[in-house]
C-alpha cells in the first residue's frame, strides 16, 4: 500500500490490482474543514466535531472521487459482532447511519461503504468473482470476537462466495510498538480462539503489547483467505501524527479516518 491524492483527499490505497471496484482505500488527516483538535479530515458523527464540518469533511471524500455523498454508508460502530448487509438497492442509504454493528456487506454497485476508526483496525475485503465487498471495524473487542473471519463467512452463506478468492487489506491502526494492553484482553483473546503468543510480545507484568494488523491477519487466514492475498499496510497511527487521528495518543480527543470500498 501506498499514499496516494485525488481531488484534495490524500489516501493509503490497497493494491487489489484490476477489480470491478471503483474506489478503495484508507484516508488520511489531511485537507478537510475540521478545526483542532480535529484537524482537519475527521470524518466521524460520533466525534464532537461540528457536524456541519464532519457532512463536509465527507462531501469533500466523496466529491473527489466523482460520487454523490448519499452514496456514502456507515454505520454506528459499537465494537461489537454484528454485520450489516445490504442486498438490495436502497432509495435511502442514510438511515444506515443509526444501524448500530461494527461490519457491512453489499453486492449493490455505486454504494460507498466505510468504517471509521482512530486507533482500530479499518479492514476491506472483495471477492471480485462474486463482486461482493465488505468493510470491518476490527479493535480488540471486535478482533477477540472474530468479526474479520465472521464478515468472510457472512460473504459464503449471503452471496455464495469463496474464501479462495476474496482479497483483503487491513489499514493502517495502532501498531504493536505503542499498543500495550491487559489481561482480560489476553483472555478474550484465549477464548475466542486467537494464537496470543503470534500477535502479542510481553511488556512486563500482565502487560503485553498488541498487534492487531496481525491477530487480524491470523483470522483472514482461518477463514480461509490465501496468505498472498492480505494486504498489511503496516502503518501505526499513534506514531504518525502528522497522517493519522489516535484516540489513544491523543486522550480521546481527536477525529477519525476511514476505510472505504466501492463497486463500480
Amino acid at each position: 500500500m501506498q499514499m496516494k491524492r485525488t481531488g484534495r483527499i490524500h489516501y493509503v490505497a490497497t493494491e487489489f490490482g484490476t477489480t470491478p471496484c471503483s474506489v478503495q482505500g484508507f484516508t488520511s488527516r489531511h485537507e478537510g474543514v475540521s478545526r483542532p483538535p480535529y484537524n482537519s479530515l475527521n470524518l466521524g458523527t460520533t466525534t464532537l466535531d461540528q457536524p456541519h464540518n464532519v457532512e463536509g469533511n465527507r462531501s469533500l471524500l466523496t466529491r473527489s472521487f466523482g460520487i454523490a455523498q448519499e452514496a456514502l454508508v456507515t454505520v454506528r460502530q459499537v465494537h461489537g459482532s454484528d454485520i450489516l448487509v445490504i442486498d438490495e438497492p436502497n432509495e435511502e442509504y442514510g438511515h444506515f447511519l443509526s444501524v448500530e454493528c461494527d461490519a457491512i456487506i453489499t453486492n449493490q454497485p455505486n454504494v460507498m461503504i466505510g468504517v471509521c476508526v482512530a486507533d482500530c483496525a479499518p479492514i476491506l475485503l472483495l471477492d471480485p468473482v462474486k463482486q461482493v465487498i465488505a468493510t470491518v471495524h476490527a479493535g480488540w473487542q471486535g478482533t477477540a470476537a472474530g468479526l474479520v473471519a465472521k464478515t468472510v463467512a457472512g460473504m459464503v452463506s449471503q452471496f455464495g462466495c469463496s474464501p479462495q478468492s476474496v482479497q483483503a487489506a487491513i489499514g493502517p491502526c495502532i501498531g504493536q510498538c505503542c499498543y500495550e494492553v491487559d489481561a482480560p484482553v489476553k483472555q478474550a483473546f484465549v477464548q475466542g480462539g486467537i494464537p496470543w503468543e503470534q500477535c502479542t510480545q510481553p511488556n512486563g507484568d500482565g502487560k503485553w503489547r498488541l498487534d492487531l494488523g496481525a491477530a487480524n491477519r491470523e483470522l483472514l487466514l482461518y477463514a480461509g483467505v490465501p496468505e498472498t492475498a492480505i494486504q498489511v499496510a503496516g502503518m501505526c497511527v499513534c506514531c504518525q501524527k502528522e497522517l493519522f487521528f489516535s484516540y489513544r495518543r491523543d486522550g480521546g480527543e481527536t477525529g477519525r479516518q476511514m476505510g472505504f470500498i466501492m463497486l463500480a
